[in-house]
């Protein structure tokens, strides 16, 4: 039985890991079933906005009449669109293993492991063990029990990314960020889309006006109904009818369309790792518990990415593997920080948040909001945006920001100087020591805060 001073699981964020490893001269093994890179660059963030890239180029032409602009779209090729997404994952691919082979002090076991005991891991057959551990391992999809779900057929965030042919209409079942933003792409290349979501809102998660604002702007292209839970799925000759039931009156009705998109959330792969053979504690949804210095419940052990169910970003998990791979390798106790964790949907119109809701906010403190609409400063005039808007929450004597929330265009970009500053312990002090460019859309951070007041 070979043993590694380091051994981790998941090659996504795990990767960063791995090199940290091996800069220090420390052998090390990967295990991974694939895809390798994990998620993001395989069924999630890079080729889902490879996509929607090509979606917000055509809506952009399609609201160009506001600004005076006629144009036509003459063909939107679906096919192309596909196919050059899987064409760029299919080439990172190569280049991924085509590095893992030539990297020395590292031994790659291609395929699924799972623990034998709290330092052993077993994959294809052979066991290995490590002195540090460390579980990168992701997650998928939920697939919820509904009835007739299996006999209809579905698509995933992953299996979607397999379409060769447009869909005519899409029934999307679940109203968070994976739902809304390939709502989006799908109504932008023609499909007509249903969206059904359980809760009274969408992207809950946000603040409830930006959920008012893009269930208004996604309804001007397609069907998006809240409040309805969904009963089952029956195959009607081609098609697949879902049967939903409203929550309130209990009232039933059919959405029929040519295919179904599941966008239910997430699990976590720790079924698959048998964890409580290391005596590896995990929460009532599967999630490994980990401190504030994402270690587990067993020491050596390390667990990073959406697998701790802290945060389910890749530039969370990016963080979170830089961090625990610091505290395991250097001995050292830095702690993981997530209260300026930016998150964004791109779906049409883009959201950016960042810290603290203002109902969350009020528990705990004082606090002062400020609104500002894009059209407040110059550029967003110039955009002809009467609806985008952004709102801050700012401790009343610290002048600290706890939270930051934008809706409109480029609002992953405007976000990011306030998470800057959020992240450096600073406030809006230091927001405003920086010179805005004028006339910018960014001036609507500066804007925003001018605005504070109390709520």
């Amino acid at each position: 039985m070979k043993e590694y001073e380091v051994v981790v699981i998941g090659s996504g964020c795990g990767m960063n890991i791995v090199n940290a490893a091996l800069a220090r001269g420390t052998e090390a093994a990967l295990i991974d079933k694939g895809p390798l890179g994990g998620t993001c660059p395989n069924l999630g963030c890079i080729p889902s906005k490879m996509l929607i890239f090509a979606a917000d180029r055509i809506s952009e032409i399609q609201e160009a009449k506001k600004l005076g602009i006629t144009a036509e779209i003459k063909n939107v090729d679906f096919k192309f669109i596909m196919e050059h997404m899987r064409k760029s994952v299919r080439e990172e691919q190569v280049h991924m293993r085509k590095e893992l082979k030539y990297i020395e002090k590292l031994d790659f076991y291609e395929g699924e492991g799972h623990f034998t005991d709290e330092n052993t891991l077993e994959v294809n057959g052979e066991q290995i063990k490590g002195k540090k551990i460390f579980i990168a391992t992701g997650s998928r999809p939920l697939i919820p029990a509904l009835t007739g779900l299996d006999t209809a057929g579905y698509l995933t965030n992953e299996t979607v990314l397999q379409l060769k042919e447009r869909p005519e209409s899409l029934i999307i079942i679940g109203g968070g960020y994976i739902a809304v933003e390939y709502g989006h792409f799908f109504a932008a290349v023609g499909t007509k889309v249903t969206i059904l979501e359980m809760a009274d809102r969408l992207v809950n998660a946000e603040e409830p006006e930006i959920s008012q604002l893009l269930e208004k702007e996604l309804g001007k292209r397609m069907y998006v109904n809240t409040r309805v839970k969904v009963e089952e799925i029956k195959k009607t000759g081609s098609d697949a009818v879902v049967v939903v039931s409203d929550i309130k009156s209990g009232d039933k009705k059919e959405y029929t369309a040519q295919r179904v998109l599941l966008a239910t959330g997430r699990v976590p792969n720790t079924d698959r790792l048998a964890v409580e053979k290391a005596g590896i504690e995990t929460n009532e949804k599967g999630y490994i518990r980990t401190n504030e210095f994402l270690e587990t419940t067993r020491k050596n052990i390390y667990a990073v990415g959406d697998v701790n169910g802290e945060q389910l970003f890749t530039h969370a998990a990016n963080r979170e593997s830089v961090i625990a791979a610091h505290n395991a390798l250097h001995g050292s106790k830095m702690k993981m920080d997530y209260s300026a964790t930016p998150r964004a949907v791109f779906s049409r119109p883009q959201i950016a948040s960042v810290g603290m809701r203002e109902e969350e906010a009020k528990k705990t403190h004082k606090i002062l909001v400020g609104r500002a609409k894009y059209s407040d400063v110059a550029q967003g005039e110039a955009m002809m945006d009467e609806s985008s808007f952004a709102k801050a929450i700012v401790e009343v004597d610290s002048e600290k920001i706890l939270g930051f929330h934008v809706i409109g265009p480029y609002a992953p970009i405007i976000i990011q100087e306030v998470v800057n500053v959020m992240a450096a312990g600073g406030n809006v002090n230091h927001l405003e020591a920086g010179m805005h460019i004028h006339p910018s859309i960014t001036e609507l951070v500066m804007k925003t805060m001018d605005n504070l007041e109390e709520p």
